[in-house]
């Protein structure tokens, strides 16, 4: 591998508050928390520094709060050595928030609100365009507006710039306004909500990925939790195998497979090969509690890898 590579982030900044909880409470009910934890998030910021603690230099286009939260989620991009630059501080909005209610088997359910999120507009882009013809690849979420997005794809394709397409959380989308991305990148949840077609066994998951490459997108993966990820392309599709793991807290694991496969394509990695890689570093996020800070670093991976794979 030569230099390291240069990526952007453009997307959402949020900061996290989860709460763990033996069950969900019922519709007017109180029910005791095990635990609590407060920590950096938003699907962006996680896939920026996945991205960041696989090796790459990051660079992250976001809109954070006047506040506490805004204040502090700048720091963290600038201790963690993500640039910064082009963080923009907005009057009158308050910074993203994800409440975050996790049961004893790593399940989770999230509420958004999306903040100074939903003021990043494609202007903001354009004004980072010169910085942004200098990297390896975009990443893109759907925490952020959808003009946005689709303005950043078509500047992708125009200065030819691998970009990455994560539909998350789910939406109604233009889909056509997408299909220029590199990679389209959902869940399953995402995908069936996407094109309304379930994502139950593996027939089905390739089903659903071949009614994306109708649509006009030229390689779609479909990230499948404990069963892999599905990639497929115009030559046909097929899964990459996950790592087994005792999971404790499933949050943030696609943002942590996003961030890292950009990396490992960047650094030269083939395909199936960065996705095997990227597999096994969600993995791993799932095994301490967090988002973020459940994400291991390059050295951790490494090490990890190697032992499972010889």
């Amino acid at each position: 591998m030569g230099s390291r590579p240069r990526i952007a982030v453009v997307g959402s900044a949020n900061v996290d508050l989860t709460t763990f909880a033996d069950t969900f409470p019922r519709p007017g009910e109180t029910i005791f928390g095990t635990s609590f934890d407060l920590g950096f998030g938003g699907k962006g910021a996680n896939q920026a520094v996945a991205a960041r603690l696989c090796g790459a230099d990051v660079l992250m286009v976001a809109k954070v709060g006047n506040d506490l939260f805004g204040e502090a989620t700048v720091k963290n991009f600038a201790a963690l050595g993500i640039d910064n630059s082009l963080v923009r501080i907005v009057d009158g909005v308050s910074s993203g928030v994800a409440p975050i209610f996790v049961e004893p088997n790593g399940q989770n359910r999230i509420i958004v609100v999306k903040g100074a999120n939903d003021t990043l507009r494609p202007a903001d882009v354009e004004a980072a365009e010169s910085t942004l013809r200098g990297v390896d690849a975009i990443i893109l979420q759907f925490e952020i507006p959808l003009e946005t997005i689709y303005y950043t794809v078509q500047f992708a394709k125009a200065n030819k710039i691998r970009c990455i397409v994560n539909p998350a959380p789910a939406q109604p989308v233009d889909l056509e306004s997408l299909r220029d991305a590199d990679y389209f990148i959902p869940n399953e949840t995402e995908a069936e909500a996407l094109t309304g077609l379930p994502v139950k066994s593996m027939q089905e998951a390739t089903a659903c990925a071949g009614a994306f490459l109708k649509q006009g997108f030229r390689r779609v993966i479909l990230t499948l939790g404990e069963r892999g990820s599905l990639l497929a392309g115009a030559e046909g599709s097929e899964v990459v195998p996950p790592f087994a793991v005792a999971p404790k807290d499933t949050t943030g694991a696609g943002d942590a497979f996003i961030g890292s496969f950009a990396v490992f394509l960047a650094e030269g990695l083939a395909e199936k090969d960065a996705l095997a890689h990227a597999n096994l570093y969600a993995a791993l996020s799932t095994t301490k509690v967090g988002t973020q800070k459940s994400f291991p670093t390059r050295a951790e991976f490494d090490a990890e890898w190697k032992h499972r794979t010889g």
